[in-house]
């Protein structure tokens, strides 16, 4: 089988994951020439968090380098094919999440959460299918593991 073959028959979802989890490495390791090449030059960004918090976009513009806020994902979820969540924190004073939209096994839109609970629902099902089902794909995990009193946030995908 063809090294093409096998690619083919790897999900979508997976590939984006993947695609992800390198960005993260490649700005662990300083690498911003791969990081350049994973991202649309027309990338859109969308923030919530408190003033001054911007930290990945600081590090993606070149604004700050990585060793100002390190980002260590503590987990990485594909959500279908066109979206992947990453979370982490750093203590009980820096909880982070990062929403990718990818296409094409580009990211092309990004929103970076600070300090801010998240639950991801879908939104396309039709109407009367939503009173039947919570249709929520992912929520924030660290929200057991701290006694923090966060806003809450609805992504609606």
């Amino acid at each position: 089988m063809a090294a093409d073959d096998v690619e083919s028959t790897v999900p979508e979802s997976n590939k984006n994951k993947v695609t992800v989890e390198a960005l993260y490495a490649a700005l662990a390791l300083g690498d911003f020439d791969e990081v350049a090449k994973l991202l649309a030059s027309d990338l859109e960004w969308w923030f919530h968090g408190p003033p001054g918090c911007q930290h990945m976009m600081r590090v993606l513009t070149g604004e700050s380098d990585y060793s100002k806020f390190r980002f260590h994902p503590r987990s990485i979820t594909a959500i279908g094919d066109d979206y992947v969540i990453a979370e982490g924190w750093e203590g009980a004073q820096a909880y982070w999440v990062h929403a990718w939209t990818l296409k094409n096994g580009l990211i092309t839109q990004f929103r970076e959460y600070f300090n801010t609970w998240l639950t991801v629902r879908e939104v396309s099902v039709p109407r009367w299918e939503m009173a039947r089902a919570s249709h929520m794909l992912w929520q924030s995990q660290a929200r057991e593991l701290f006694d923090l009193s966060l806003p809450g946030l609805l992504l609606a995908i």
